[in-house]
């Protein structure tokens, strides 16, 4: 009848900490709906989201990721994805990030800040030097470290002969990474 409300259409986002409680619910997932990138994210244990951006970001922790997003745009660039690979990170997942990041034609360099709280930096140097090599990145890479063992970490990458280059503190790294992808 006139006037009616009728739905013709229904989606709902459940929170992946609800897994365990809401079983059937994510039974009737469709990943078809979802962004290729963000579902293969899942499978590794990484938080990945898709943004707009040129300038990958691989990130430990929510909040630094927000950090340095918002420091990449006040310098001028634009982040291609919000990316937390954890507090556990290992070389594993550091060559899945990559992998992911690189996915995006749009990406033209990428930005890795670490704060080694938990993890260790030199451990996370050795992932991305691994990384690097085996994934192929063929984009400007930027490197923050700062926390646990960052000074070896750093000396890692700066020794590797890769092309990494290493900022001592966030603000520099937003501004040589914006630099890089604005070369291209």
């Amino acid at each position: 009848t006139a006037g009616d409300l009728i739905a013709l259409d229904a989606k709902i986002n459940l929170d992946d900490n609800a897994f365990h409680r809401q079983g059937e619910l994510f039974a009737m997932r469709d990943v078809s709906q979802e962004d290729p990138r963000e579902a293969a994210a899942k499978e590794h244990d990484l938080n990945y989201i898709t943004l707009d951006g040129n300038i990958g970001c691989m990130v430990n922790g929510a909040g630094l990721a927000m950090a340095t997003m918002d420091l990449v745009q006040l310098h001028g660039g634009t982040p291609a994805n919000f990316l937390d690979v954890g507090g556990n990170t290992t070389a594993a997942r550091v060559a899945e990030a990559f992998k992911l990041i690189l996915s995006d034609d749009k990406v033209k360099a990428v930005l890795v800040n670490i704060f080694g709280g938990i993890v260790r930096c030199d451990l996370i140097a050795d992932g991305i030097m691994q990384a690097v090599q085996d994934v192929g990145v063929n984009v400007p890479v930027v490197v923050r470290l700062e926390g646990t063992n960052a000074p070896q970490g750093l000396a890692k990458l700066a020794n590797s002969g890769l092309a990494i280059t290493t900022a001592a503190d966030l603000s520099e790294a937003a501004k040589r990474v914006v630099a890089e992808a604005a070369k291209d």
